[in-house]
This record gives C-alpha cells, structure tokens and sequence, in this order.
C-alpha cells in the first residue's frame, strides 16, 4: 500500500525519525505526500474539479511543498526537509524515490501535453536541483546537489551534478561527458529569439 510504503520509506531514510508516533504527528514532507495522494485520487480518478487544487494550497501553506494534483507518484516516496520542493502537473516520480529541499521538477513553457520530468524507480536528487522540462531520469541515478537539468536525458544507473549537469559517473566508474539530448521530438522545445542589438534599448550612463 503506497501510503504505508511512504511512512517506512521516512523510517528507512530519516535517522530523525524516533519513532512511528514522531513522524506522524512531526513529519510535514510526508503530510504533504498523504494529501497530494488524496489529492490526486480526486483529480485523476474522480475529475473533481477545484477542490484537488485547493488541497495542494493546504499542504503547501502548512509543509512548504507544492505538488500539483496531476502529478503521479509511486511507492515509498521520500523528501527530506522539503520546503520549496515544487513538482509539477505532468511530473512522473516512480518507486523509492528521494528528493531533498528546494528541488524543483519544473516546466519550460506553456506547451500542451507532456511538460515535467519523469524520474524512474529509485532516483535521488539533491537539494536544490532544478529539473525542467518533459525529460527522463532514469532508474538509480543520481543528480547532485545545485545541479541544472534542461532538456536532457539522464540515463539509469548515473551520477549527473553542476549546471549544466554532466554525467560524472557511470554504472560506478568515474566518466566526464555531457547529458544526452532529449529523446522527445525538437518540436516540443521551446524556443526564446534574442532581439537583435540594434533594438535594445539605449542606456545613456554607458
């Protein structure tokens, strides 16, 4: 059951975590996971409208973390911390899956369809990284701490850290390259036109 797997998964992972009571009445991420299921049990299941968004208000004004109810979470959900964790409408997270504060699993735009990361079974990801865009984390990866993710395919069994992240490690062997590209259509990237210099505005102090 996903809402058990989530309180071990705070026992297996928190050493803060005393005890069953504790973590019940103390630990605000896993409030946040337990309504955002709620949540998304209403929106995904039942199409009620308005009322899963107002939830995901709640939990965020009392955990700081906000998760839309679209988004689909597996088993054994982690975040430590939590505060200013954002995961977006179209965001997938699978199975064991570990994310500190200030992550954020963002859009690029406001195209329609597929717009969040997808992070496969047991992904870790550091505090405040940032993951924009329909892109997928593969199984057992790892994303560093502060790293930057755009647009590019993690692969599974890889460590990815800076910004922009580069894979570091691979399958335990120390490796430096740069990410992959995205295995989704060009179409689906938005794209920003620089205006040409001529049209900047003038700055008489320089």
């Amino acid at each position: 059951m996903s809402w058990l797997d989530d309180l071990w998964a705070v026992e297996r992972n928190d050493p803060a975590a005393r005890n069953v009571v504790e973590t019940l009445l103390c630990h605000t991420p896993l409030h946040a996971i337990w309504i955002h299921r709620v949540a998304h049990w209403l929106h995904a299941t039942l199409g009620v409208p308005v009322l899963p968004r107002f939830l995901s208000v709640l939990a965020r004004a009392w955990t700081g973390i906000e998760i839309h109810p679209g988004a689909r979470i597996g088993r054994g959900f982690f975040i430590d911390h939590g505060t200013g964790t954002v995961i977006g409408e179209t965001a997938e997270i699978g199975d064991h899956c570990t994310l500190f504060h200030n992550v954020t699993l963002g859009g690029t735009g406001k195209q329609d369809g597929k717009r969040h990361p997808t992070l496969e079974d047991h992904v870790y990801v550091g505090t405040g990284a940032v993951l924009l865009g329909p892109i997928r984390v593969g199984r057992n990866a790892r994303i560093g701490a502060n790293s930057f993710v755009m647009m590019r395919d993690v692969p599974a069994d890889c460590t990815a850290v800076g910004n922009p992240a580069r894979i570091v490690k691979q399958d335990g062997q120390r490796v430096e390259r740069e990410l992959p590209p995205t295995l989704l259509p060009e179409r689906s990237i938005p794209r920003v036109e620089s205006p040409p210099v001529g049209a900047l505005p003038a700055r008489p102090d320089r």
